[in-house]
């Protein structure tokens, strides 16, 4: 299997979570082993994805530096982890991707605009050898080894409409498509009150999350899936994932994970060698983790 980018450029504008604002995203091919650069067109300003860039993981995976920051960008990142895109350009002019509809539909129908090219050079994986867990009390984010790339993610809200629920994912595109990039973002009205008087959270609507009162959800329509709330944790876990620049063959296992624990698993992950290696994806005895992009 080779790497993988996009074969041509496209771009789109959507709203941003925090400010409210328009952003123009635009996405661009990169060659072979350049990995996912973002770019802040107004500052000039390249940030490579890697753990080291994360600055804030309170309420979204936020990379950046002294110079300027991009917020939001776990969204986006798990379609390029669903669609196996090794080197990309994200090019944004100003510091938070579009939130779209508040899932990654959008991102995989841009995707597709685009197309993907094979390049000429094997692609890598991150092959976890050794277990790896972060815990913050009866919270957890866990990888495992592997011969198949895959997701459990339980969470446990106090609120009617969520309780107790989980989900189960085994890496494929069409999977992805299919059961995980609809899932939307959500949020507790009260929540987003308090966030919008604090001057974030100008451009959250019913048309791009999940609200919820003390007693149900908001949106007309309702739910896209029975269990959307923990289907929407398993996309944030894959973006999250993708922080490491790489897929990981890894089983994934979480309760009541948060983008803060998956950035210390990343992190923790990468800090030893003994933890991984970065392996050529045609050289693993798993052949259908190579399938799972097709």
């Amino acid at each position: 299997m080779q790497q993988r980018t996009i074969a041509k450029a496209v771009e789109v504008v959507g709203i941003g979570l925090h400010k409210g604002e328009p952003i123009k995203l635009r996405l661009e091919p990169l060659d072979t082993d350049a990995g996912i650069v973002f770019y802040r067109k107004d500052l000039a300003l390249s940030i490579p994805l890697s753990p080291k860039s994360v600055i804030d993981t309170r309420m979204a995976t936020v990379i950046g530096n002294e110079k300027g920051f991009i917020s939001t960008i776990e969204h986006f990142l798990s379609a390029v982890y669903a669609y196996g895109i090794d080197n990309l350009r994200v090019v944004v002019d100003g510091n938070e991707m579009p939130i779209m509809d508040g899932s990654a539909i959008s991102f995989c129908l841009l995707l597709d605009e685009a197309g993907i090219r094979e390049q000429d050079a094997p692609k890598k994986v991150i092959r976890v050898i050794r277990p790896v867990e972060v815990r913050d009390g009866d919270k957890f984010v866990r990888l495992t080894p592997s011969q198949k790339a895959s997701f459990d993610f339980t969470i446990r809200f106090d609120h009617p409409v969520i309780g107790e629920q989980s989900h189960r994912f085994e890496l494929s595109t069409r999977a992805f498509v299919e059961e995980i990039a609809r899932a939307r973002t959500f949020g507790f009205a009260k929540d987003i009150q308090y966030l919008q008087s604090q001057n974030l959270a100008l451009g959250a609507s019913l048309q791009n999350a999940i609200g919820l009162d003390d007693h149900k959800v908001l949106n007309p329509e309702g739910l896209r899936f029975d269990n959307e709330f923990a289907r929407h944790k398993i996309l944030d876990a894959l973006g999250d994932m993708m922080v490491s620049g790489h897929n990981i063959l890894a089983s994934y296992d979480s309760f009541a994970g948060s983008h803060n624990l998956n950035y210390q698993l990343t992190s923790k992950l990468l800090s030893d060698s003994k933890n991984y290696e970065l392996v050529a994806v045609d050289t693993l005895q798993s052949r259908a983790f190579a399938k799972s992009f097709a």
